[in-house]
């Protein structure tokens, strides 16, 4: 079993070149044909910040925790680093069902191996991510004055959520293909999974008996040491951290053991 998972790795690593090729394709796309092209990349992240700080601290009048202190900055600090988490979760999960039928043409070339475009996928949200990164480090030097070294461990925190994503993406990838009302469960399900975890609100603030449901949502431990690290210059939850990583491992393995199980009928039924 071992074996045939380090031979599996080794053979998605030797399509690196081909990833990276469609993963910039992918990318150049997203913004293919629009006046300001890559400048939307900084300008988005920006603009949702901007509207949910607004509606939630200012509308609203919402308030980080119990005390009530917090300032409408920090909040929006604290916001968009929920945000960078979940949208890099939801731009993967969202896209998987329709990956296979966008890209029909590819299923009928044996020598295509269709399963790096949950990769592909993958790849091109995690640079969307990254440029919200910056976006935030640029933002809390600039606005509190202050940079924390734990900052630095953002690869190692969003380690786990990133296998789990690709975990679901081969796995609906492929269920998308049989089932095409798939896609419209993931719609669904998605926007509810944010507000189901703590992203405009802390987990304090959730009434214990309901805790249990926010420990079993593996966002939430993501979102929580992202804040700890970044916004707080905490380190975080190691404990939590190992376990996540071996769980999202698990489901990135089973979800690319399935693909691999299912993709022989994909020609048939496209």
């Amino acid at each position: 079993m071992l074996d045939s998972v380090v031979t599996q790795i080794k053979y998605i690593f030797s399509q690196r070149s081909l990833i990276n090729q469609f993963t910039r394709r992918e990318i150049s796309n997203r913004y293919k044909g629009s006046y300001l092209g890559m400048i939307w990349s900084f300008i988005t992240p920006l603009m949702m910040l901007t509207i949910y700080t607004f509606v939630f601290s200012v509308i609203f009048q919402a308030r980080w925790g119990t005390t009530g202190e917090t300032s409408k900055v920090e909040f929006a600090l604290i916001l968009f680093t929920g945000l960078i988490v979940f949208n890099v979760f939801s731009e993967v999960v969202s896209s998987a069902p329709n990956l296979i039928i966008a890209n029909s043409n590819y299923v009928k070339k044996v020598i295509f191996p269709l399963e790096i475009l949950p990769i592909v996928a993958l790849g091109s949200a995690l640079f969307q991510t990254l440029i919200s990164y910056l976006i935030l480090l640029l933002a809390i030097l600039v606005l509190t004055g202050t940079f924390y070294w734990t900052a630095l461990l953002f690869p190692i925190i969003i380690l786990p959520l990133l296998l789990i994503s690709l975990g679901l993406a081969w796995f609906l990838a492929s269920l998308g293909v049989y089932i095409r009302d798939i896609g419209q469960i993931i719609s669904i399900a998605v926007p509810a999974l944010m507000f189901m975890s703590p992203i405009f609100y802390p987990i304090s603030s959730i009434p214990e008996e309901f805790q249990f449901i926010y420990s079993l949502n593996p966002i939430t431990y993501v979102v929580e040491d992202m804040r700890r690290a970044i916004i707080w210059g905490q380190q975080p939850n190691w404990s939590w951290l190992i376990i996540e990583f071996f769980v999202g491992l698990v489901i990135a393995v089973l979800g690319y053991i399935w693909f691999k199980k299912t993709r022989k009928g994909f020609a048939d039924v496209l």
